[in-house]
């Protein structure tokens, strides 16, 4: 921003092991690349937030530097895999009085758009059966003590934070850890203080590994399944049914949709029944009993929880999609999971913190 600077610093050179350093480099953060740390964190930064090729354009607008494109991509990635470990090691817990009465974890996945190498033999939902994805999981701790003007509980502004990344939550029996996954969803919980909040909930769509890490690894928190999910599954039904244009469709979804927030299930279960010859139809019965519990959508109201996990759907999109699935975007593994976790790490409001510690260590070494 001040313009092209020189600095010139002394040389030395071992004739014993030759090889040569600059001392100053060395307290300059200089010595293992050639952005000074300020830089480095400007490039990380636009690559969490934009395009690298757009973030090689900001640097020149806003800093007048050139960094190259691929300068920048190396240099974000290089950065979200340093948070990624400080992730895995730091794991400290909030202060016992900073804990909501009540607490809410939400899981979710999305997917993010791969290259062929990162797909080779994954089954996927193509015609063909391959895959064009993978899927981020994610975990999203926040809080909801606040309400609208019709008593429906609202996130608290600046309660949310994130942890994510493509891994698997699947575990067999004879496993001696837990999945990587739940291993991560654990950490953010115990960040959080979630085990110690006086009321825990977790909300997630039907999907099973959701409710097998929920039952494993929190078994005494209160279960929810997104209420609009379960609606989205009626309304699907009712275009089976009558098709998807059709106004009777709309009102037969319109009744169920009703039933299920007076908390009627054996209403809805007996109207399903009537469509029995459709495997839609059978499907959503199945659905329905499977997780009748995490439905009690009236008592859930009347005890004043959350039964949307819009927070967890948002999050998908603000941690993941705005960035990793823009046209164009295909992504390895390994440049994927660093970009997420430099964007978790920002939207968590952790990367001062981080940023603190990456300095303290640097002059340590």
């Amino acid at each position: 921003m001040l313009g092209e600077l020189t600095l010139e610093r002394a040389y030395y050179h071992c004739t014993v092991c030759n090889a040569g350093f600059c001392p100053r480099d060395r307290v300059l953060g200089l010595s293992e690349t050639s952005l000074s740390p300020a830089l480095t964190r400007m490039a990380g930064v636009v690559g969490a937030l934009v395009s690298f090729a757009e973030g090689s354009e900001l640097l020149q607008e806003l800093a007048g530097v050139h960094v190259k494109t691929k300068q920048v991509e190396r240099t974000a990635e290089a950065l979200g895999r340093e948070i990624a470990a400080d992730e895995r090691q730091v794991v400290e817990a909030v202060d016992t009085a900073e804990i909501p009465p009540t607490l809410y974890l939400g899981l979710d996945g999305t997917g993010v758009p791969m290259r062929a190498s990162e797909l080779v033999g994954r089954i996927g939902k193509q015609p063909d059966g391959s895959a064009k994805t993978r899927e981020v999981k994610l975990c999203t701790v926040w809080s909801a003590e606040s309400r609208d003007e019709h008593g429906t509980p609202v996130r608290d502004e600046g309660s949310v934070s994130y942890s994510a990344a493509i891994e698997s939550a699947a575990t067999r029996d004879t496993d001696v850890d837990p999945s990587e996954f739940a291993q991560r969803v654990v950490r953010e919980a115990t960040r959080r203080g979630f085990d110690r909040a006086p009321r825990r909930a977790i909300l997630g769509d039907g999907a099973p590994w959701i409710w097998n890490l929920a039952e494993e690894h929190f078994p005494d928190a209160i279960q929810i399944v997104d209420r609009f999910h379960v609606k989205e599954h009626l309304s699907q039904v009712a275009k089976a049914i009558y098709g998807t244009t059709s106004e009777l469709a709309a009102q037969w979804a319109k009744a169920r949709h009703d039933e299920l927030d007076a908390g009627t299930l054996s209403a809805i279960v007996g109207a399903l029944a009537g469509h029995a010859t459709l495997r839609e139809a059978r499907n959503c019965i199945q659905y329905l009993w499977r997780h009748r519990r995490r439905m009690r959508y009236p008592q859930f109201r009347a005890l004043g929880l959350c039964t949307s996990s819009a927070v967890v759907e948002a999050g998908c999109k603000v941690t993941v999609g705005t960035r990793l699935k823009r046209a164009g975007m295909h992504w390895t593994v390994r440049g994927a999971n660093a970009i997420v976790a430099l964007r978790c790490c920002r939207l968590s409001g952790r990367f001062e913190d981080f940023w603190a510690r990456r300095a303290q260590a640097r002059e340590v070494a």
